[in-house]
Protein backbone atom coordinates (compact mmCIF):
# COMPACT_ATOMS: atom_id res chain seq x y z
CA UNK A 1 0.00 0.00 0.00
CA UNK A 2 1.27 3.69 -0.89
CA UNK A 3 2.50 5.71 2.40
CA UNK A 4 1.94 9.19 0.96
CA UNK A 5 -0.70 10.71 -1.44
CA UNK A 6 2.01 11.75 -3.91
CA UNK A 7 5.34 13.17 -4.24
CA UNK A 8 4.66 16.83 -2.75
CA UNK A 9 4.68 15.68 0.44
CA UNK A 10 7.88 14.56 0.76
CA UNK A 11 9.70 17.37 -0.94
CA UNK A 12 12.49 18.96 0.95
CA UNK A 13 11.24 21.34 2.75
CA UNK A 14 13.36 24.10 1.00
CA UNK A 15 11.75 22.68 -2.31
CA UNK A 16 8.67 23.28 -1.36
CA UNK A 17 8.97 26.91 -0.08
CA UNK A 18 10.63 27.55 -3.34
CA UNK A 19 7.83 26.41 -5.60
CA UNK A 20 5.18 27.59 -3.41
CA UNK A 21 6.54 31.48 -3.21
CA UNK A 22 7.49 31.08 -7.19
CA UNK A 23 4.32 30.71 -8.29
CA UNK A 24 2.39 33.25 -5.22
CA UNK A 25 3.26 36.20 -7.35
CA UNK A 26 0.93 35.21 -10.25
CA UNK A 27 -1.65 34.37 -7.50
CA UNK A 28 -1.74 37.39 -6.30
CA UNK A 29 -1.72 39.14 -9.95
CA UNK A 30 -4.82 36.55 -10.64
CA UNK A 31 -6.49 37.65 -6.89
CA UNK A 32 -6.33 41.78 -7.88
CA UNK A 33 -7.41 41.23 -11.45
CA UNK A 34 -10.64 39.29 -10.70
CA UNK A 35 -11.41 39.62 -7.39
CA UNK A 36 -12.86 43.07 -6.35
CA UNK A 37 -12.14 43.17 -2.97
CA UNK A 38 -8.20 42.32 -3.50
CA UNK A 39 -7.98 44.67 -6.57
CA UNK A 40 -9.00 47.46 -3.50
CA UNK A 41 -6.91 46.22 -1.19
CA UNK A 42 -3.97 45.18 -2.52
CA UNK A 43 -4.25 48.28 -5.32
CA UNK A 44 -0.61 49.29 -3.93
CA UNK A 45 0.86 46.43 -4.20
CA UNK A 46 3.26 44.46 -7.16
CA UNK A 47 2.58 41.65 -7.12
CA UNK A 48 6.24 40.66 -8.33
CA UNK A 49 7.73 41.63 -4.95
CA UNK A 50 5.58 39.27 -3.48
CA UNK A 51 7.63 36.12 -3.34
CA UNK A 52 9.14 35.43 0.33
CA UNK A 53 7.76 34.91 3.23
CA UNK A 54 8.95 37.97 4.73
CA UNK A 55 7.21 40.18 1.72
CA UNK A 56 4.28 38.36 1.70
CA UNK A 57 4.14 39.11 5.86
CA UNK A 58 3.99 43.01 4.66
CA UNK A 59 0.29 42.45 3.30
CA UNK A 60 -2.52 43.43 4.78
CA UNK A 61 -4.36 40.66 6.64
CA UNK A 62 -8.32 39.54 6.05
CA UNK A 63 -9.97 38.74 9.13
CA UNK A 64 -13.01 36.08 9.03
CA UNK A 65 -14.82 38.06 11.31
CA UNK A 66 -14.94 40.56 9.06
CA UNK A 67 -16.49 38.50 6.16
CA UNK A 68 -20.49 39.18 7.74
CA UNK A 69 -19.99 43.21 7.06
CA UNK A 70 -18.05 42.46 3.92
CA UNK A 71 -20.25 40.34 2.25
CA UNK A 72 -23.27 42.95 3.23
CA UNK A 73 -21.50 45.79 1.68
CA UNK A 74 -21.10 43.17 -1.60
CA UNK A 75 -23.22 40.69 -2.05
CA UNK A 76 -22.82 37.69 -1.90
CA UNK A 77 -19.54 36.98 -1.21
CA UNK A 78 -17.87 40.64 -0.09
CA UNK A 79 -16.15 40.40 -3.67
CA UNK A 80 -13.39 37.97 -2.45
CA UNK A 81 -14.59 35.68 -5.03
CA UNK A 82 -12.60 35.82 -8.41
CA UNK A 83 -15.58 34.35 -10.41
CA UNK A 84 -19.29 35.23 -10.82
CA UNK A 85 -21.56 33.06 -8.90
CA UNK A 86 -23.34 31.40 -11.55
CA UNK A 87 -20.42 29.51 -12.33
CA UNK A 88 -19.63 27.96 -9.08
CA UNK A 89 -20.80 24.25 -8.43
CA UNK A 90 -22.69 25.13 -5.19
CA UNK A 91 -23.45 28.04 -2.89
CA UNK A 92 -23.37 27.39 1.02
CA UNK A 93 -24.45 29.43 4.13
CA UNK A 94 -22.67 29.42 7.24
CA UNK A 95 -23.93 31.02 10.55
CA UNK A 96 -23.21 34.17 10.65
CA UNK A 97 -24.73 34.24 7.80
CA UNK A 98 -21.52 34.06 5.76
CA UNK A 99 -21.91 32.54 2.43
CA UNK A 100 -19.26 29.97 1.42
CA UNK A 101 -18.10 28.89 -2.04
CA UNK A 102 -17.30 25.62 -3.79
CA UNK A 103 -15.51 25.63 -7.23
CA UNK A 104 -15.60 23.33 -10.14
CA UNK A 105 -13.22 20.81 -10.72
CA UNK A 106 -12.20 17.87 -8.29
CA UNK A 107 -11.16 17.80 -4.78
CA UNK A 108 -12.03 21.39 -4.31
CA UNK A 109 -11.28 21.51 -0.82
CA UNK A 110 -8.27 19.80 -0.91
CA UNK A 111 -9.94 16.88 1.48
CA UNK A 112 -8.58 13.89 -0.18
CA UNK A 113 -5.06 14.00 1.18
CA UNK A 114 -6.02 14.24 4.78
CA UNK A 115 -8.54 11.05 3.88
CA UNK A 116 -6.06 9.46 2.04
CA UNK A 117 -3.20 9.62 5.25
CA UNK A 118 -6.71 8.53 7.56
CA UNK A 119 -6.04 5.04 5.50
CA UNK A 120 -9.25 5.86 3.25
CA UNK A 121 -8.75 3.84 -0.53
CA UNK A 122 -10.40 3.41 -3.40
CA UNK A 123 -13.19 1.01 -3.27
CA UNK A 124 -13.82 1.85 0.51
CA UNK A 125 -17.47 2.77 1.64
CA UNK A 126 -17.44 5.84 3.53
CA UNK A 127 -20.56 6.96 5.78
CA UNK A 128 -20.14 10.41 5.84
CA UNK A 129 -22.22 11.88 8.74
CA UNK A 130 -21.09 15.44 7.91
CA UNK A 131 -23.76 18.11 7.09
CA UNK A 132 -25.35 18.01 3.80
CA UNK A 133 -27.48 21.12 4.49
CA UNK A 134 -26.59 24.28 3.19
CA UNK A 135 -23.70 24.26 4.95
CA UNK A 136 -20.51 22.48 2.87
CA UNK A 137 -18.86 20.09 5.75
CA UNK A 138 -20.71 17.46 3.69
CA UNK A 139 -19.52 18.12 0.54
CA UNK A 140 -16.04 18.63 1.56
CA UNK A 141 -15.63 15.25 2.25
CA UNK A 142 -17.84 13.41 -0.41
CA UNK A 143 -15.90 15.35 -2.55
CA UNK A 144 -12.44 14.04 -1.07
CA UNK A 145 -14.12 10.68 -0.85
CA UNK A 146 -14.80 10.77 -4.70
CA UNK A 147 -11.09 11.76 -5.65
CA UNK A 148 -10.02 8.65 -3.87
CA UNK A 149 -12.65 6.79 -5.56
CA UNK A 150 -14.77 5.73 -2.88
CA UNK A 151 -18.62 5.26 -2.21
CA UNK A 152 -20.23 7.58 -0.08
CA UNK A 153 -23.25 6.98 1.96
CA UNK A 154 -24.73 10.73 2.48
CA UNK A 155 -26.23 10.21 6.13
CA UNK A 156 -26.01 13.77 7.19
CA UNK A 157 -26.51 13.73 11.24
CA UNK A 158 -29.59 12.90 12.96
CA UNK A 159 -32.03 10.24 12.27
CA UNK A 160 -29.68 8.02 15.10
CA UNK A 161 -31.31 4.68 14.26
CA UNK A 162 -31.95 4.47 10.50
CA UNK A 163 -28.22 5.27 10.53
CA UNK A 164 -27.47 2.20 12.71
CA UNK A 165 -29.91 0.05 10.37
CA UNK A 166 -28.00 1.91 7.26
CA UNK A 167 -25.02 0.86 8.46
CA UNK A 168 -25.71 -2.75 9.36
CA UNK A 169 -27.37 -3.19 5.63
CA UNK A 170 -24.40 -1.63 3.65
CA UNK A 171 -21.63 -2.26 5.89
CA UNK A 172 -19.74 0.86 5.11
CA UNK A 173 -15.95 0.53 6.35
CA UNK A 174 -15.46 4.32 6.76
CA UNK A 175 -16.54 7.03 8.60
CA UNK A 176 -16.53 10.47 8.15
CA UNK A 177 -17.94 13.22 10.81
CA UNK A 178 -17.84 14.49 14.55
CA UNK A 179 -15.89 12.31 17.14
CA UNK A 180 -19.27 12.78 19.24
CA UNK A 181 -21.48 11.74 16.47
CA UNK A 182 -19.75 8.77 15.97
CA UNK A 183 -19.66 7.68 19.76
CA UNK A 184 -23.29 8.60 19.49
CA UNK A 185 -24.22 6.20 16.71
CA UNK A 186 -22.08 3.42 18.16
CA UNK A 187 -24.02 3.70 21.79
CA UNK A 188 -27.30 4.03 19.56
CA UNK A 189 -25.97 0.14 18.00
CA UNK A 190 -26.08 -1.02 21.75
CA UNK A 191 -29.07 0.04 22.63
CA UNK A 192 -30.92 -1.12 19.63
CA UNK A 193 -28.69 -4.25 19.63
CA UNK A 194 -27.60 -3.39 15.91
CA UNK A 195 -24.24 -3.82 14.47
CA UNK A 196 -22.20 -1.17 12.90
CA UNK A 197 -18.82 -2.90 13.24
CA UNK A 198 -17.86 -2.68 9.93
CA UNK A 199 -16.68 0.81 10.54
CA UNK A 200 -12.47 0.56 10.48
CA UNK A 201 -11.69 3.46 9.59
CA UNK A 202 -12.32 7.21 10.28
CA UNK A 203 -11.19 11.10 9.80
CA UNK A 204 -13.55 13.53 12.28
CA UNK A 205 -13.48 17.26 12.38
CA UNK A 206 -15.80 19.47 13.37
CA UNK A 207 -14.90 19.60 17.26
CA UNK A 208 -11.79 18.86 19.70
CA UNK A 209 -10.66 15.13 19.31
CA UNK A 210 -10.11 14.45 23.01
CA UNK A 211 -8.47 11.55 24.45
CA UNK A 212 -12.15 10.32 26.10
CA UNK A 213 -13.59 9.97 22.11
CA UNK A 214 -10.26 8.72 21.08
CA UNK A 215 -10.32 5.87 23.52
CA UNK A 216 -13.67 5.06 23.17
CA UNK A 217 -13.85 5.07 19.72
CA UNK A 218 -10.26 3.28 19.58
CA UNK A 219 -11.76 0.75 21.88
CA UNK A 220 -14.43 0.13 19.00
CA UNK A 221 -11.87 -1.21 16.81
CA UNK A 222 -11.56 2.00 14.48
CA UNK A 223 -8.62 3.86 13.79
CA UNK A 224 -9.71 7.65 13.74
CA UNK A 225 -7.54 10.66 12.40
CA UNK A 226 -8.65 14.32 12.78
CA UNK A 227 -7.92 16.73 10.49
CA UNK A 228 -8.03 21.04 10.71
CA UNK A 229 -9.69 22.76 8.28
CA UNK A 230 -12.84 25.88 7.21
CA UNK A 231 -15.78 26.59 5.25
CA UNK A 232 -13.59 29.10 3.45
CA UNK A 233 -10.48 27.09 3.12
CA UNK A 234 -10.65 23.86 2.72
CA UNK A 235 -8.18 21.46 4.90
CA UNK A 236 -5.94 23.52 6.80
CA UNK A 237 -3.34 20.40 8.16
CA UNK A 238 -4.27 16.66 9.24
CA UNK A 239 -2.81 13.94 11.00
CA UNK A 240 -1.14 11.14 9.73
CA UNK A 241 -0.30 7.62 11.58
CA UNK A 242 2.60 9.04 13.47
CA UNK A 243 -0.21 10.97 15.75
CA UNK A 244 2.16 14.33 16.27
CA UNK A 245 1.01 17.61 15.49
CA UNK A 246 -1.33 18.16 12.44
CA UNK A 247 0.96 18.45 8.99
CA UNK A 248 -0.22 21.46 6.97
CA UNK A 249 -1.57 20.91 3.44
CA UNK A 250 0.20 20.98 0.60
CA UNK A 251 -1.10 23.65 -1.38
CA UNK A 252 -1.44 26.66 1.10
CA UNK A 253 1.00 28.65 2.44
CA UNK A 254 0.36 29.27 6.32
CA UNK A 255 1.77 31.90 8.98
CA UNK A 256 1.41 32.09 12.62
CA UNK A 257 1.18 35.61 13.49
CA UNK A 258 0.49 37.75 17.00
CA UNK A 259 -3.31 37.86 17.69
CA UNK A 260 -4.84 41.67 16.52
CA UNK A 261 -1.80 41.83 14.09
CA UNK A 262 -0.24 40.65 10.74
CA UNK A 263 2.92 40.15 12.18
CA UNK A 264 4.16 36.62 12.48
CA UNK A 265 5.88 35.08 15.28
CA UNK A 266 8.66 32.82 16.08
CA UNK A 267 8.26 29.29 15.48
CA UNK A 268 6.79 27.06 18.85
CA UNK A 269 4.87 30.33 20.20
CA UNK A 270 1.62 30.49 20.11
CA UNK A 271 -0.25 32.85 17.85
CA UNK A 272 -3.28 33.00 15.09
CA UNK A 273 -3.16 30.66 12.19
CA UNK A 274 -3.12 33.13 8.53
CA UNK A 275 -3.54 31.14 5.76
CA UNK A 276 -3.07 32.20 1.84
CA UNK A 277 -4.75 29.71 -0.63
CA UNK A 278 -3.71 29.11 -4.55
CA UNK A 279 -7.46 28.87 -5.06
CA UNK A 280 -8.64 30.40 -8.44
CA UNK A 281 -12.41 31.08 -7.55
CA UNK A 282 -11.68 32.21 -4.22
CA UNK A 283 -8.22 33.43 -3.84
CA UNK A 284 -7.96 33.96 -0.36
CA UNK A 285 -4.92 36.11 0.47
CA UNK A 286 -3.63 36.18 4.60
CA UNK A 287 -6.87 35.10 5.60
CA UNK A 288 -6.82 35.01 9.45
CA UNK A 289 -9.03 32.19 10.63
CA UNK A 290 -9.52 33.70 14.06
CA UNK A 291 -8.08 30.25 15.73
CA UNK A 292 -4.97 29.40 18.01
CA UNK A 293 -2.19 27.19 16.89
CA UNK A 294 1.91 27.01 17.41
CA UNK A 295 4.56 25.38 14.85
CA UNK A 296 6.01 22.14 16.19
CA UNK A 297 9.99 21.58 15.61
CA UNK A 298 11.11 18.97 12.78
CA UNK A 299 9.06 16.86 10.77
CA UNK A 300 6.79 14.14 11.34
CA UNK A 301 8.76 10.69 11.59
CA UNK A 302 5.68 9.05 8.87
CA UNK A 303 8.08 11.04 6.20
CA UNK A 304 5.73 13.58 5.14
CA UNK A 305 8.04 16.87 5.34
CA UNK A 306 5.57 19.68 5.33
CA UNK A 307 5.53 21.93 8.55
CA UNK A 308 3.46 20.70 11.58
CA UNK A 309 1.22 22.31 13.95
CA UNK A 310 -0.38 21.46 17.20
CA UNK A 311 -3.84 21.81 16.30
CA UNK A 312 -6.51 24.03 17.53
CA UNK A 313 -5.54 25.87 20.86
CA UNK A 314 -8.21 28.79 21.48
CA UNK A 315 -9.61 31.39 19.57
CA UNK A 316 -7.47 34.53 19.08
CA UNK A 317 -10.60 37.08 19.34
CA UNK A 318 -10.16 37.91 22.90
CA UNK A 319 -12.17 41.21 23.02
CA UNK A 320 -13.66 42.32 25.93
CA UNK A 321 -15.33 45.44 27.46
CA UNK A 322 -13.72 47.61 30.01
CA UNK A 323 -16.17 50.34 31.54
CA UNK A 324 -18.34 50.30 28.90
CA UNK A 325 -15.65 50.31 26.08
CA UNK A 326 -14.61 47.35 23.78
CA UNK A 327 -10.86 46.82 23.53
CA UNK A 328 -9.30 44.54 21.33
CA UNK A 329 -6.37 42.69 20.78
CA UNK A 330 -5.66 45.22 17.48
CA UNK A 331 -5.06 48.02 20.00
CA UNK A 332 -2.68 45.65 21.81
CA UNK A 333 -0.51 45.20 18.65
CA UNK A 334 -0.70 48.94 18.16
CA UNK A 335 0.85 49.63 21.88
CA UNK A 336 3.63 47.19 21.07
CA UNK A 337 4.11 48.76 17.88
CA UNK A 338 4.78 52.13 19.40
CA UNK A 339 6.98 50.91 21.48
CA UNK A 340 9.64 48.80 20.01
CA UNK A 341 11.32 47.64 23.31
CA UNK A 342 8.38 45.86 23.99
CA UNK A 343 9.08 42.01 22.74
CA UNK A 344 5.73 40.58 23.90
CA UNK A 345 2.87 42.09 25.91
CA UNK A 346 -1.17 40.60 27.62
CA UNK A 347 -3.29 43.14 28.88
CA UNK A 348 -5.17 41.79 32.36
CA UNK A 349 -8.69 43.23 33.37
CA UNK A 350 -9.68 42.90 36.91
CA UNK A 351 -11.96 44.23 39.50
CA UNK A 352 -10.01 46.64 41.97
CA UNK A 353 -12.19 48.33 44.28
CA UNK A 354 -14.99 47.43 42.85
CA UNK A 355 -14.07 48.66 39.27
CA UNK A 356 -12.60 47.64 36.14
CA UNK A 357 -8.78 48.14 36.24
CA UNK A 358 -6.15 47.23 32.98
CA UNK A 359 -2.58 46.01 33.74
CA UNK A 360 -0.43 45.72 30.80
CA UNK A 361 2.40 43.43 31.59
CA UNK A 362 5.35 43.85 28.76
CA UNK A 363 8.45 41.93 28.15
CA UNK A 364 11.58 43.90 27.62
CA UNK A 365 15.15 43.44 28.05
CA UNK A 366 15.96 46.98 27.47
CA UNK A 367 15.07 50.64 29.10
CA UNK A 368 11.19 51.12 28.43
CA UNK A 369 9.11 55.08 29.08
CA UNK A 370 6.39 53.50 31.37
CA UNK A 371 4.86 57.00 31.57
CA UNK A 372 5.03 56.68 27.63
CA UNK A 373 3.43 53.34 27.52
CA UNK A 374 0.45 54.76 29.68
CA UNK A 375 -0.03 57.77 27.44
CA UNK A 376 -0.16 54.91 24.13
CA UNK A 377 -2.75 52.72 26.44
CA UNK A 378 -4.83 55.69 26.95
CA UNK A 379 -4.39 57.11 23.21
CA UNK A 380 -5.11 54.06 21.84
CA UNK A 381 -8.06 52.39 23.95
CA UNK A 382 -9.70 55.67 25.49
CA UNK A 383 -8.90 54.14 28.61
CA UNK A 384 -6.46 54.28 31.90
CA UNK A 385 -3.94 51.51 32.81
CA UNK A 386 -0.52 50.03 34.17
CA UNK A 387 2.31 49.47 32.88
CA UNK A 388 4.42 46.71 34.11
CA UNK A 389 7.93 45.34 32.91
CA UNK A 390 8.54 41.47 33.32
CA UNK A 391 11.53 39.62 32.07
CA UNK A 392 11.59 38.07 28.63
CA UNK A 393 9.94 34.55 28.56
CA UNK A 394 7.89 35.34 31.73
CA UNK A 395 4.18 35.78 29.86
CA UNK A 396 2.87 32.45 29.42
CA UNK A 397 2.85 30.92 25.51
CA UNK A 398 -0.75 30.31 24.89
CA UNK A 399 -1.32 33.27 22.08
CA UNK A 400 -3.43 35.30 24.94
CA UNK A 401 -2.79 39.68 24.23
CA UNK A 402 -5.84 40.03 26.38
CA UNK A 403 -6.88 38.02 29.50
CA UNK A 404 -10.33 38.77 31.42
CA UNK A 405 -9.61 37.84 35.08
CA UNK A 406 -12.89 39.47 36.25
CA UNK A 407 -14.95 37.20 38.47
CA UNK A 408 -18.58 37.38 37.66
CA UNK A 409 -21.35 35.75 40.34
Amino acid sequence: MTTHYDSLETRSPEQREGELFAALPAHIAHAKGNAPYFATLLADVNPREIASRKALATLPVTRKSDLVELQKQRLPFGGLNAIGPGRLARLFVSPGPIYDVEGTGIDFWRTARAMYAAGFRAGDIVHNTFSYHLTPAGSMFETGAHALGCAVIPAGTGQTEMQVATINALKPNAYAGTPSFLKMLFEKADELGGEIGSIRKAIVSGEAFLAPAREFIKARGVEAYQTYGSADLGIIAYESVAREGLILDEKIIVEIVRPGSGEPVADGEVGEVVVTTFNRDYPLIRFATGDLSAVLAGTSPCGRTNIRIKGWMGRADQTTKVRGMFVHPHQIAEIIKRHPAIHKARLTVSHVDSADAMLLSCETTEALDMEAVKNSIRDVTKLRGEVELVAKGALANDGKVIEDCRVYT
